[in-house]
């Protein structure tokens, strides 16, 4: 069975400068997943991206690299697109591919096991896709309308039900995204046929998208004794 990562990284970025490459507990923010992925067990790591210097710092922690076009790099451009691509350069080389681990940059509180924990799934099978997932407990959403009104969403807050009696819900994460390729070819979308989840621990919920973002999950990191 063929598994490969692809690493999504741009150029390109609002919230922070250069963010796939900025310092991040000792190494460039990037590392850590290339990282995760080939102790966890992954011999084709690729990174895609437009950055010749995302691409250098890359090969540099054991990654291939793909160049994309700057047309599939731009903020019109979709994940899908960049994935579809890469893919097509990587079959061309390696021949068929059965599974694609595409973990995001931006969310590096993770560990090698949960690569190779996703891995482990795909070798059982059972499914087409999965999306990485953190359970929530008593998470009561309210929404407020266009004169200030206020409506809980997702419960009836005239009902409130004990804690015991509410239902399982997941919220997706972001960290990791495993699929096969036909489903990205037939769906253009890295989640389709039959879906499934892989449940991480709540710390590892968290994205890097601005300073604050930085500062947290370095503090997460450091506590956890990831760094």
């Amino acid at each position: 069975m063929k598994i490969i990562a692809i690493i999504l990284a741009r150029g390109n970025s609002k919230g922070i400068l250069n963010k796939n490459i900025i310092n991040f507990c000792g190494k460039p923010l990037i590392a850590w997943t290339i990282e995760h992925c080939i102790k966890g067990g992954l011999n084709d790591v690729y990174v895609s991206s437009d950055s010749n210097k995302i691409l250098s710092i890359s090969s540099s922690y054991g990654a291939q690299t793909i160049k994309r076009p700057s047309n599939l790099s731009n903020d019109k451009a979709t994940s899908e697109s960049g994935l579809k691509h890469a893919l097509k350069i990587i079959e061309k080389k390696i021949g068929t591919v059965d599974w694609v681990v595409t973990p995001q940059v931006t969310s590096p509180i993770r560990s090698p096991k949960d690569i190779k924990s996703v891995v482990q799934l795909c070798e059982s099978g059972g499914f087409d896709s999965l999306f990485s997932v953190i359970r929530i407990e008593d998470h009561f959403i309210w929404k407020q309308d266009s004169i200030g009104n206020l409506n809980s969403l997702n419960y009836d807050f005239r009902n409130r039900k004990r804690r015991q009696e509410i239902e399982d819900k997941y919220l997706e994460n972001g960290s990791l995204y495993v699929f096969r390729p036909y489903v990205l070819r037939k769906e253009n979308n890295r989640l389709g046929g039959v879906i499934s989840i892989y449940e991480m621990e709540k710390h590892k919920m968290f994205q890097i998208d601005n300073q604050e973002d930085l500062e947290l999950c370095t503090v997460i990191m450091k506590g956890y004794g990831y760094c």
